[in-house]
């Protein structure tokens, strides 16, 4: 069995999603692992990380804006210390999740053809998101 664990640093431009299944297939292809299982962890409360569709790009548009309708910024929120998209974005994050497990086959991550792994980034402002990626398997 062989691990290896990377750290990845995510600079994100604010609300939306960056796509970081090219960083982390890169790890997992260092690793030199050609079957196992590729997990990948968020270490933040107001981002989150998705599977999702890679092709078009208004998937991407209506879920923005599904979630903001699912967790608005309004008035309505007890926690608002770092402004009204704090809580909206905590909120988000767990309607989403935090960590996602990806197959490792042929030395790759297996993921179906329309498919990306995307950190969504849940505040208005740009963040520096830390982003744990644990590779296992032989």
């Amino acid at each position: 069995m062989h691990v290896v664990q990377a750290e990845l640093v995510i600079e994100t431009p604010g609300r939306g999603f960056t796509d970081l299944t090219d960083r982390v297939g890169r790890v997992v292809a260092e690793s030199g692992v050609e079957v196992g299982l590729c997990s990948v962890f968020c270490r933040h409360t107001s981002a989150s990380l998705v599977i999702q569709e890679n092709a078009d790009p208004t998937v991407r548009k209506d879920l923005e804006a599904a979630m903001l309708a699912l967790a608005p910024e309004d008035d309505r929120w007890a926690h608002d210390d770092e402004g009204p998209d704090d809580m909206p974005a905590h909120l988000r994050t767990v309607l989403t999740k935090t960590s996602e497990q990806i197959p490792v086959r042929d030395g790759s991550l297996a993921l179906g053809t329309w498919q990306a792994l995307y950190l969504w980034e849940h505040r208005r402002r740009a963040h520096r998101r830390t982003v744990i990626v644990t590779v296992v398997g032989r």
